[in-house]
């Protein structure tokens, strides 16, 4: 389409949090035009199929309190299931598999009180930092200069709850614990409502999932938005005017407007070159907010074979490359589908071939040779997108959030600041990206009705 010359509002970015940004705009009475540079909505989220079966290439549960994509897929119509989970969880540890019956694997009495003992003081010290401004806790500073890996030996934290938090870290942030910020840790897992919330299926964040995929809701708010929404426009230059309009240059050509909502990870902010030159904290903050990469490998079989054994589907592993997985099968009938997340920095390299082979013999160490046998297969690695690569959210380094965490998301001469890295309440999540996307639209709709006051 012909991008119009004039509007109120460009929102960069047809993620969850700009098309939600978007939609609030436009429910406003705001005239709004969005710019994607992918050929696609939904951002992180992407749906694919297996053995006919859509599945999520990108963000895929949602659970209690999530209440912003809760509320907003039930608007749209996209219904949810229960995540299977009935049966035993297996874990591959040292070696040997093992089944347990809860969220945190007894490995032995004295890992299982480890685990509890970190748990507490890591809740403990979550309790003392704000979520919506965390550099101002007394010890934030403290808290910043350590990685979560530096902290948990901090604490001795035994070599068994070292590798669950391993897991944890790479499923989270797609990073080890070496690599991101305690600070970030604590304040990631506080606007989840806690460790147990985050990681639980029944009661936590993995409880439901959507059968028909996540990005039909992101579809769904495209198709109401209507020819607002560009495609392959990505997004080269914001201008700053002497008027206060911005003109946005992208692919599709230039627009006027006199907001903007950059919908993107803040790593990517760096991929769009700013007239006049933003404030210096801002370009500092892209570099030092990087993405982390998380892969994912869906196998399918005639049947969910895994529930006739009497296991959910559920499992860890302390090895490579899937690390952990979980049952998304259609039913009992089949096809029985497994979802399983990797470790990017090895499966990623591997040509398609190698990935699959890999793969399938990580579910078999877990699941037994009838894995070795998969109807379809499929998987995807963020990181070698061509465009926005990396994912599932920021992997934030020590000495960011102290340093440069007071302009995630303030506003500066009209341009304002969205995405899930933004949110305060389920950051990371495609809750978290909703809820930014009406905070920053809540944000623009203020400032264009004071400057007409």
């Amino acid at each position: 389409m012909t991008i119009p010359p004039n509007v109120d509002a460009v929102v960069v970015g047809a993620g969850f949090a700009g098309l939600a940004a978007a939609r609030e705009l436009t429910k406003r009475g705001r005239d709004v035009v969005v710019l994607e540079g992918r050929d696609r909505v939904g951002g992180r989220s992407s749906t694919a199929t297996i053995a006919g079966v859509p599945v999520d290439l990108g963000g895929t549960f949602v659970g209690p309190t999530q209440d912003a994509v809760v509320a907003l897929a039930a608007e749209l119509g996209c219904d949810t299931v229960p995540t299977h989970s009935r049966g035993k969880n297996l874990i591959r540890w040292r070696g040997k598999v093992r089944a347990y019956r809860s969220t945190i694997p007894r490995l032995s009495i004295l890992e299982l009180l480890d685990v509890s003992r970190i748990q507490w003081r890591f809740e403990r010290v979550c309790r003392r930092v704000p979520v919506d401004k965390p550099w101002t806790s007394p010890i934030a500073e403290t808290l910043d200069s350590k990685t979560l890996d530096q902290w948990l030996r901090y604490v001795h934290a035994s070599a068994g709850t070292r590798d669950l938090m391993t897991i944890m870290a790479r499923v989270t942030w797609g990073c080890e614990p070496d690599a991101v910020s305690m600070l970030h840790a604590v304040r990631y897992v506080k606007a989840a409502g806690g460790l147990g919330r985050m990681l639980d299926v029944e009661g936590g964040a993995q409880q439901d999932r959507f059968p028909g995929g996540t990005q039909q809701i992101a579809v769904r708010m495209a198709q109401e938005l209507g020819p607002r929404v560009v495609l392959d426009a990505v997004v080269r230059s914001i201008e700053r005017h002497s008027d206060g309009t911005l003109a946005v240059t992208s692919d599709k050509g230039t627009v006027t407007a006199r907001a903007v909502i950059v919908a993107i990870p803040p790593e990517h902010r760096a991929g769009i070159t700013f007239l006049p030159e933003l404030p210096p904290e801002y370009g500092k903050l892209a570099q030092h907010w990087p993405q982390g990469n998380l892969s994912k490998a869906y196998v399918a079989y005639e049947t969910p074979f895994w529930r006739a054994n009497g296991c959910s589907g559920e499992a860890l592993s302390d090895e490579g490359p899937v690390f952990i997985t979980f049952d998304v099968s259609p039913s009992d009938d089949g096809p029985g589908i497994l979802l399983g997340f990797t470790d990017a920095r090895t499966f990623d390299p591997l040509p398609p071939d190698g990935r699959r082979d890999h793969a399938l013999a990580g579910f078999a160490a877990l699941f037994g040779d009838a894995a070795l046998e998969p109807i379809d297969y499929l998987d995807h690695c963020w990181s070698a997108e061509d465009f926005a690569p990396g994912g599932p959210t920021a992997a934030v380094p020590p000495g960011s959030w102290t340093t440069y965490g007071p302009w995630l998301r303030k506003p500066v001469d009209g341009i304002h600041w969205a995405g899930t890295e933004t949110a305060d309440k389920w950051t990371g999540f495609l809750d978290g990206a909703i809820r930014s996307g009406q905070r920053a639209a809540d944000e623009v709709d203020r400032e264009l009705s004071e400057a007409k006051s």
